[in-house]
């Protein structure tokens, strides 16, 4: 699960997805969206909100694991969580993906925010050229804080550097622009669905090949 599967999520909420879950009695992972955790008007730089509710509401989602990064394997594939829902990756983020990447296993990333696609909007905003203060047009209708004047943090770029030289990764699967789109970008695509609240699913089938 990429995130934004709650808006403003509340305990009960969060029961009936972990129902739901238990129900289907499929291995998941999941990571958040910034509608998981984002209140809006509630003040506070978005990692420290994003820490916040991850702990108080979100918690039972994560399997005991780290809400910053996680994997799953499943048939082979490894199935790696990277939570990029503040538009932004810290260092210990980056280190993990490239540690997955090491093992030379097929590998699916999966992230809330897709990564910058060229030709795409400022939305496929992790490691956009443009994405800070001066491109956010949003911030006050959703009641939060800015973007930074700086834009990006060096690790962001150089995270979506190492994710597009990645041999083994099979693909990347993201949220946030809640519409379907495709982009191959270096030979890897990149898949976004539709938005949850319309019954939207994607389906995606890996094929390994056998040595």
């Amino acid at each position: 699960m990429v995130g934004d599967i709650f808006s403003f999520p509340s305990e009960a909420g969060i029961e009936w997805a972990l129902d739901q879950l238990k129900q289907a009695g499929l291995p998941y992972l999941y990571t958040a969206g910034n509608h998981d955790w984002h209140y809006e008007g509630m003040p506070g730089p978005h990692a420290e909100l994003r820490a916040t509710w991850c702990e108080k509401r979100l918690k039972p989602l994560y399997q005991g694991e780290n809400p910053l990064m996680g994997v799953r394997e499943i048939n082979g594939v490894r199935f790696v969580s990277i939570d990029n829902s503040n538009y932004e990756i810290v260092p210990e983020q980056l280190a993990f993906f490239k540690s997955q990447a090491a093992l030379k296993q097929p590998m699916v990333l999966l992230l809330h925010i897709p990564l910058y696609a060229p030709g795409r909007t400022i939305g496929y905003g992790c490691g956009h050229p443009q994405w800070g203060a001066a491109t956010d047009r949003n911030y006050e209708i959703e009641r939060r804080e800015r973007w930074p004047e700086t834009g990006h943090t060096p690790t962001t770029f150089k995270f979506r550097r190492e994710v597009f030289r990645s041999p083994y990764l099979m693909g990347i699967l993201a949220g946030h622009i809640h519409r379907p789109t495709l982009d191959v970008i270096q030979g890897i695509p990149q898949l976004v669905t539709n938005a949850n609240a319309t019954g939207a699913y994607l389906k995606v089938e890996c094929v390994v090949a056998q040595e």
